[in-house]
């Protein structure tokens, strides 16, 4: 089969598209990967994937260049402006697909992209909607109970998005597997599976160590060599946590107060210079104990060097994923979306690590003493180290059962080739 995957211009989603990319071309089906051409060539190299750039629509107010989340203001209001562009893809997507010589069987389709879906029916190629959240978090939210009227002057808002591009396509597949989420995935079969659509789980695709080591990594990964075992705590809140920078002088004056070793992984924040992104003097006290890296870091590296005992994360599903499948307790800083459902999730039901205390409802209302009290309650106190770090050992099995998630690939690839014979 000819299997066509788009998803949405944010790193953690074209990294989960492309493990599942990979797994699919690994049996023998050819594959396509649809995305813009700055993020395709920030990507990884993928065996058997055939990359298709697709130029992006200029739109009034996006930076110039900003093709992905990552590239946008720390806490702005231009993803709104990224989805428009991204709305604008489905003309060259329309066109793709046109062509003869990209006759696809089936697209898998990120759940922001309802035009793709609906031009993917328009031709009779069947669409997969690809769910990367957690199933945690699904369960919980159900499907979105909106209008699908859209606003043309505004657009598609995130849940009408969901809805409709659910409502066009045959398949949910999810990134979930019974065994890591049992309470969970049984509920989704009858949220999504209804109405003659199919529900299946892919898997927890969890990365692999790849070679390539990023902007910046073989100076990190040769400090990390030169620390004690399990002795850092790596931390790093993904691409799209809205950190001013007063929130990230408290992050970093909790790690000083906490005093372990520490990496902090930090993205320039737009329009401050990188001097003033940190409590002058801070890296001068904290030079013999700690690193801060600017930009991109090798995080499945880092995570898997052996100095590194604890993650402080955002709890994006995929950092998560990451995290476990090395074992590593968690210190939880949730900002948006399913992030809190799931640090609640491995908090309160895996017990896996702490949630950072925030002072009312505001996701950005935490302090050093926060920071500094839970760190220190999951990486120092022994009694909740133990705990935590034999919790996350388990859950670690499981993330690192490669037959597991193989067999849900197998699966979602088997309801496919039914569903391609019965055309």
């Amino acid at each position: 089969m000819h299997i066509v995957l788009f998803p949405w211009l944010a790193f953690g989603h074209m990294i989960a598209f492309l493990e599942l990319a990979e797994r699919v071309a690994a049996r023998g089906h050819r594959v396509s990967f649809i995305s813009t051409p700055r993020n395709i060539s920030r990507l990884p190299p993928a065996v058997g994937v055939r990359f298709v750039a697709l130029p992006i629509p200029h739109v009034d107010g996006l930076p110039e260049g900003a093709e992905a989340t990552t590239d946008l203001p720390s806490g702005d209001k231009t993803t709104e402006l990224l989805m428009k562009a991204c709305d604008g893809l489905v003309g060259p997507f329309s066109a793709f697909l046109d062509d003869d010589g990209n006759k696809a069987d089936w697209l898998v389709v990120d759940s922001f992209h309802y035009l793709a879906a609906a031009a993917a029916v328009e031709r009779g190629v069947p669409s997969a909607m690809f769910l990367m959240f957690a199933s945690a978090s699904t369960a919980l939210w159900g499907l979105p109970r909106v209008s699908t009227d859209v606003d043309p002057e505004v657009g598609a808002t995130v849940p009408q998005r969901f809805l409709l591009t659910y409502q066009a396509c045959k398949m949910v597949a999810q990134r979930c597997c019974m065994e890591f989420d049992p309470d969970g995935v049984r509920l989704l079969p009858s949220i999504f599976g209804v109405g003659g659509k199919t529900f299946v789980p892919v898997g927890l695709l969890p990365p692999p160590q790849r070679a390539n080591v990023g902007v910046g990594g073989e100076e990190v990964v040769s400090w990390l060599d030169g620390r004690p075992a399990k002795s850092v705590i790596y931390v790093a809140l993904g691409s799209e946590a809205p950190l001013t920078v007063e929130l990230v002088h408290e992050l970093a004056m909790g790690l000083e107060l906490a005093g372990s070793p520490f990496l902090l992984a930090l993205r320039r924040l737009d329009g401050v210079p990188d001097q003033d992104i940190l409590p002058r003097g801070f890296q001068e006290r904290t030079k013999s104990r700690g690193l801060v890296a600017m930009g991109l870091v090798p995080q499945s590296r880092v995570l898997g060097h052996g100095s590194v005992g604890a993650f402080l994360t955002h709890c994006g599903p995929a950092s998560v994923i990451e995290g476990l499948q090395f074992g590593h307790p968690l210190v939880m800083l949730p900002f948006f979306g399913d992030q809190r459902t799931i640090a609640h999730f491995m908090e309160e039901k895996k017990q896996v690590g702490m949630q950072v205390p925030r002072k009312g409802k505001d996701a950005s209302s935490f302090d050093r003493q926060g920071i500094a009290s839970t760190i220190h309650a999951v990486v120092v106190e022994e009694q909740g180290r133990c705990l935590f770090t034999a919790n996350a050992k388990k859950l670690q099995n499981i993330i690192t059962d490669t037959a597991c998630h193989e067999r849900c690939i197998d699966d979602f690839l088997h309801h496919l080739t039914l569903h391609h014979h019965h055309q």
